[in-house]
């Protein structure tokens, strides 16, 4: 049954998604940060959460794409074996699985009430939006948070990368531009330092329903925050799954050189506004950031951090 309607669910969005992507190229920035300010409207005022609903949030290029994909195979792990040939992730890309509220679920039109219903519990989305804006049927409920961040040298360098690739010649901006606006916490979802501590206020306020993770632990050490994320998520893993296997089977499922190399990410229809799966890939390293700031640059975001950030325990 969860199949079957995971497997309407991607249909339905693939057909969305393909008269997007013909309409996307006629619209202007403007616009489409119009429509993703219309749609997080809608979501906050429709979306009726569950207490047993999941949320994984991050701002964007911070590992959400492979915690999506972590989140979905531990918690579904009964229903779809993590080491069968037929797994959902590997025909599937994780945003389809596990849809973004502000681009796949509400699309701007604030008098649709949209019907989740067919959605096999739990509830699996995802989110960009800031901890403070979230609905407040989520705030009130008991449903879980996880909420991944990355370094912000690297988090800028794999943002302006994307940018560059998806954005017409005619609308890209030099690292330079770009590393200006981010260190003036211009961005659609906010300035980085807000967006993050919003979430990191929240998971020491109430560890219970928020979790965050850090981008470099999660890829440092994969088989102890996935027992991490198991056990916040009320399903941890018994020791029979541990001795089987079963965990190493989901790191193997879900890593970024297996997900890359995917049919559906080499050539599948974006999950993600305007986005072809191939684009949400490119190293997904640790210290990349090394080789395109100079001095200054370093200098630079090093104080903005130390400003944002200082006093609340949170370090990089």
């Amino acid at each position: 049954m969860a199949e079957t309607t995971m497997t309407k669910l991607t249909k339905t969005e693939s057909n969305v998604h393909r008269k997007e992507e013909e309409e996307a190229a006629a619209l202007s920035e403007e616009e489409k940060l119009s429509l993703k300010v219309q749609a997080t409207i809608s979501f906050q005022k429709h979306f009726q959460a569950k207490h047993n609903d999941i949320i994984i949030a991050s701002l964007p290029k911070s590992g959400i794409t492979w915690l999506k994909a972590l989140a979905f195979a531990i918690v579904k792990r009964h229903s779809f074996v993590p080491s069968s040939q037929n797994h959902p992730l590997l025909n599937s890309n994780s945003h389809s699985i596990v849809p973004y509220f502000e681009y796949n679920i509400y699309g701007g039109e604030d008098h649709v009430v949209h019907d989740l219903s067919t959605i096999s519990e739990p509830r699996i989305f995802g989110t960009h939006i800031p901890f403070p804006s979230l609905s407040h049927s989520i705030h009130n409920s008991n449903c879980k948070i996880i909420y991944i961040c990355r370094n912000p040298f690297d988090a800028f360098i794999s943002h302006w990368h994307f940018f560059k690739t998806i954005l017409p010649s005619s609308e890209t901006f030099t690292l330079e531009e770009a590393f200006e606006w981010y260190c003036e916490g211009t961005h659609f979802f906010g300035p980085f330092w807000s967006n993050i501590l919003g979430y990191w206020k929240a998971s020491k306020g109430t560890p219970n329903k928020v979790l965050l993770l850090k981008y470099e632990e999660l890829k440092a050490n994969t088989n102890f925050e996935l027992k991490k994320i198991a056990q916040f998520l009320d399903c941890p893993f018994s020791e029979e799954e541990e001795s089987g296997g079963v965990i190493d089977s989901i790191i193997e499922l879900c890593s970024f050189k297996k997900m890359k190399e995917l049919e559906i990410n080499k050539s599948g229809i974006g999950h993600v506004h305007f986005v072809e799966n191939k684009h949400l890939f490119r190293k997904g390293e640790i210290g990349d950031w090394v080789n395109y700031f100079s001095p200054s640059m370093t200098e630079k975001l090093s104080k903005v951090i130390e400003e944002k950030f200082g006093g609340s325990d949170l370090s990089f």
